[in-house]
């Protein structure tokens, strides 16, 4: 292998639990919700699916059925998705919805699994070449950036900046455009294995991982290494 690939959200980073998302967003807008309300709300917002890099919806709603399908192919429509599962539940304000939607993209909202640094620091360390391939609506170089794994990074190949969403093999082909390789000696590393494993139809190696907590997935990256001699 002279590449890997890597997945964004579940893979190198996890975001942070619904409840500090929406406690930060609060925080932010300066509304204080009591215990009980704030875990209903919680509860709630969970189930609607509403944080992007979180639990999925348990049902979209039908008015949103069709941007749902399309919402990594541009900031609107990514932003109208998670807004629109985020106003099936009431909140005090309705400046709030944005509020939520604007905290999941801060760098603090994020945490790098314990073992990314030590995995991206060894393939650099090999000669090896990095990508990040996404199905995103919005810029995550900041997230990276913030965590001090930017320096890893020789390319990001984000859905809404190419109109191509995974498994569409063209996006991996782009990511391996990118970086000069062929894709029969790149790696795509994810946790979706629909989405991540569409790498394979382009030739490429894939390797999935489990998309858990950070505290309960210290290792998981580490694999990667013994696949990239």
């Amino acid at each position: 292998m002279t590449a890997v690939l890597f997945d964004f959200s579940g893979t190198l980073f996890r975001i942070e639990s619904t409840q500090a998302w929406l406690r930060a967003a609060l925080d932010g807008a300066g509304v204080e919700l009591a215990a009980p309300e704030l875990a209903r709300t919680t509860e709630a917002l969970q189930r609607a699916g509403a944080l992007p890099g979180g639990a999925p919806p348990a049902r979209v709603p039908e008015e949103l059925a069709e941007v749902w399908e399309v919402r990594d192919d541009s900031p609107a429509l990514h932003r109208a998705a998670y807004t629109g599962l985020s106003r099936q539940v009431p909140l005090p304000r309705p400046d709030l919805y944005d509020a939520l939607y604007e905290r999941h993209m801060a760098p603090d909202a994020w945490s790098a699994y314990a073992d990314a640094a030590e995995v991206l620091d060894a393939l650099r360390g090999r000669g090896i070449a990095v990508g990040v391939v996404s199905n995103i609506g919005w810029d995550l170089r900041p997230v990276f950036r913030a965590h001090g794994l930017e320096r890893y990074v020789d390319t990001y190949v984000l859905s809404y900046e190419h109109g191509i969403r995974k498994p569409d093999p063209r996006l991996f082909r782009v990511a391996c455009a990118a970086l000069g390789v062929e894709p029969g000696r790149t790696l795509m590393v994810g946790d979706d294995r629909r989405a991540d494993g569409g790498a394979a139809a382009l030739g490429c190696g894939v390797h999935f991982v489990d998309h858990l907590p950070v505290a309960e997935r210290p290792a998981g990256l580490r694999p990667v290494l013994d696949l990239v001699p």
